[in-house]
């Protein structure tokens, strides 16, 4: 671990963490935002913190300070900074645990997780496979229907299909019916996702979907379900368990919750906890940690949900690595649980420390 001097000259223990932010994903500022919030969350007396950026062009930086200055933000959200001075990926993963608060493709989906089990440093949240099933929304619900838990209807639409065969793709989803949803297989944030309600307008949504990912999920929509979400966070002895849930209502400005009413207007209320009765609030909360195990995920995951006006359940997606800024649902979900923000990240760390590296 990493030491530090006291006003009294007495060295003093801290651990050395490393958050890793940005990546080459579209959520690369979501990333960002969240690092932001855990860097200040992280307690400077027990931990010494660097963070360790991943431009666009997959460029690994750290400023001279270990600090944030990485970062500029020339728009509405902020991003790696093309002047930060670039790293050695060796010495910047020379520390006792990593946060690798990476979203989307290159970072939330096995690939980072591959590398740090390489250098055997642990690692807060899911390790490789659970990560990258998890990031697969067709795989992920294949995993979950395999559970006996209801995933939706769904078909995956494959690149090498598309590319082949597009007419018998689209006679395919005759059978989802309308409306639905086309979303790149392997994002995140809702961004390259649309709602269709007609049948010749999907190959349009396909061709936006497959801008961020070749590999496209076309989902049934569950009409007039409540968007409920709920967080899954491990204990010290590593059992899952669930947090309150939470709701979201979006305005009628946007059909769904698409990337402006997350991060960029207020046009989502975010209510936490849920009004939900008893009875279907623990349903919910039994399931999320049901998926959670599933999926064989560890440390963290949020769940998202659709409850249907007659109380059935549908389980929409799992993220292994959700988001962590201000408004992030993840956080205000353990913090109606009971969990503040600094407990949350200490956990997290605590627990990457204590399920260490390697097969499990």
């Amino acid at each position: 671990m990493g030491r530090r001097s006291t006003g009294y000259g007495r060295p003093v223990n801290r651990i050395r963490v490393a958050v890793i932010l940005g990546g080459r994903s579209s959520e690369h500022s979501i990333s960002c935002l969240s690092a932001q919030s855990i860097v200040a969350a992280l307690d400077p007396i027990r931990y010494d913190v660097t963070a360790v950026g991943i431009d666009r062009d997959g460029r690994w930086v750290c400023a001279n300070d270990g600090g944030l200055g990485i970062l500029e933000q020339d728009g509405a959200l902020p991003e790696i900074s093309a002047a930060a001075p670039s790293a050695d990926v060796a010495a910047s993963l020379a520390v006792d645990v990593v946060f690798p608060v990476l979203h989307g493709p290159w970072g939330e989906d096995g690939t980072v997780q591959g590398l740090l089990e390489t250098f055997a440093v642990p690692y807060v949240g899911s390790g490789v496979l659970s990560s990258s099933v998890s990031m697969d929304k067709g795989f992920m619900k294949m995993a979950l229907d395999d559970a006996g838990l209801d995933a939706g209807s769904y078909v995956v639409v494959t690149d090498r299909r598309w590319r082949s065969e597009p007419e018998s793709v689209l006679h395919d989803l005759n059978r989802l019916g309308l409306p639905v949803f086309v979303k790149p297989a392997r994002g995140g944030s809702s961004l390259g996702i649309a709602k269709v309600h007609r049948m010749d307008a999907l190959r349009e949504a396909i061709e936006s979907a497959r801008r961020h990912d070749p590999r496209v999920i076309v989902e049934a929509a569950v009409g007039g379900a409540r968007e409920i979400e709920c967080g899954v966070l491990v204990d010290a002895d590593g059992v899952p368990h669930a947090s309150r849930c939470a709701e979201i209502i979006v305005s009628d400005r946007h059909e769904f919750y698409d990337f402006e009413a997350k991060y960029l207007d207020d046009s989502a209320t975010l209510v936490v906890p849920a009004d939900l009765p008893a009875g279907v609030e623990t349903q919910v909360r039994q399931m999320a940690v049901r998926a959670f195990e599933a999926l064989d995920c560890d440390g963290l995951a949020r769940v998202d949900f659709f409850v249907r006006p007659d109380g059935s359940i549908v389980i929409n997606e799992v993220n292994t690595m959700p988001g962590f800024t201000s408004i992030s649902m993840f956080p205000r979900m353990w913090a109606a649980t009971g969990v503040s923000y600094p407990e949350l990240v200490d956990r997290l760390v605590s627990d990457a420390l204590r399920k260490g590296t390697g097969l499990h």
